[in-house]
């Protein structure tokens, strides 16, 4: 076997190549976009290289076919609740079964990271924000929502086999949301009952016309409620109005939710529609031909199924049941609408018990598990699981 690292246009292709060999056979596998993985390694596009470095490596069998594949990373923006020590990361593995070509893999990252002086490393997770390839799918084989990790089973064996624990489960939760019958939990409707009647709250979908309301909104919202999560950053107005104007050609108004008290924004659901419906049909190719034919497809409602990207209140109305007022409210639109049909919200940490009993009282189900490993380099270091959200 021969490892070697990616410098070259070629072997940024056998990068590709590899993810999509392994899965090509399993009919529930959607290709990744192939800009979207490049694009993660390209300093031009990608925000993280401003506070970290990556390296990744194909791996290539005697007869110099690819086998396996890796990226690592360090970044001064990784931090986690309770890390006592400098953690890098590891993810886009992709390996045959066989645990020695893992152990290859994994050795180079390890060594690559050892070097750069941190004392544990992550993984699989992404180089960048934590909505996009990240953790290991365990369980719920079905067809990958975008920006999802897919890979075979066996991938849980050889990384648990090269002495990875489990650092925190990713659940995600589904639920279907067509027909005419109530189905959310009865205590969903009674807060609904009690602040419908009170004309200092209300709520409103996005508009698409308006990104400053939207940004400000958002900010608003998230700066209270997330910002001090995980180490994020706090987001400006400027900033966030850059990101919704990018996503404006794929934002449906009418899956974004704002609560308001006296007309101030208090809580937020923020869903996209699952664009994979539409990406399954492409291969990972992205180009022009493929670009107008996703335009088209949009405009057709090509999908059936939308899925939850963020969720917050703001902890003076946490527990106040204003965030069932608002999703009470969504639904009405949402069946009316009969565009929908199935949700299905993106990871939970099982360390965030808050967010996870919203989601049980929801009525959703559990849908997939997915896992962040952690390795720690010295072994008389004791593991710890990562700490749970208060």
């Amino acid at each position: 076997m021969k490892l070697v690292e990616v410098t070259t246009k070629d072997l940024a292709s056998d990068f590709l190549q590899v993810h999509k060999n392994i899965n090509s056979k399993d009919h529930n596998w959607i290709c990744p976009l192939d800009k979207d993985i490049n694009e993660v390694f390209d300093p031009k596009k990608n925000k993280a290289f401003r506070f970290g470095e990556v390296v990744r490596w194909v791996l290539f069998s005697e007869d110099e076919k690819p086998i396996g594949r890796i990226a690592a990373f360090i970044s001064k923006k990784y931090k986690n609740k309770g890390d006592k020590f400098p953690v890098g990361c590891f993810g886009f593995f992709d390996c045959i079964d066989d645990q020695e070509t893992a152990c290859k893999l994994l050795d180079a990252a390890r060594e690559w990271l050892k070097r750069k002086g941190v004392e544990a490393m992550d993984g699989p997770v992404n180089f960048g924000e934590r909505d996009k390839w990240w953790g290991l799918l365990v369980d719920g084989f079905y067809p990958p929502l975008y920006g999802m990790n897919y890979n075979p089973p066996y991938y849980q064996k050889l990384l648990e086999g090269y002495g990875l624990e489990v650092f925190y489960n990713q659940v995600c939760w589904s639920m279907q949301v067509a027909g005419e019958e109530k189905q959310l939990a009865p205590r969903f409707y009674e807060a609904h009952e009690k602040y419908a009647t009170d004309d200092n709250y209300s709520v409103r979908w996005a508009q698409k016309d308006n990104i400053d309301k939207l940004a400000a909104d958002f900010c608003t919202v998230y700066n209270k409620a997330w910002a001090k999560h995980e180490g994020n950053k706090s987001s400006t107005i400027e900033q966030a109005k850059k990101v919704f104007k990018s996503l404006k050609p794929v934002l449906d108004a009418k899956l974004f939710y704002f609560a308001y008290y006296k007309n101030e924004p208090v809580a937020m659901w923020l869903n996209f529609p699952d664009l994979n419906q539409i990406f399954k049909r492409f291969n990972g190719n992205f180009n022009l031909l493929r670009k107008l034919q996703f335009l088209i497809l949009h405009k057709m409602r090509g999908y059936n199924k939308f899925v939850g990207m963020v969720y917050g209140i703001v902890p003076e109305f946490q527990g106040t049941g204003v965030d069932y007022y608002m999703i009470v409210e969504a639904e009405k639109v949402l069946k009316n609408s009969r565009k929908y049909r199935q949700f299905e919200m993106m990871w939970i940490g099982d360390f965030n018990p808050k967010i996870m009993a919203i989601s049980q009282k929801l009525g959703a189900v559990k849908s997939r598990r997915l896992i962040t490993y952690r390795q720690i380099f010295d072994p008389t270091v004791p593991f710890e699981r990562h700490p749970m959200l208060n």
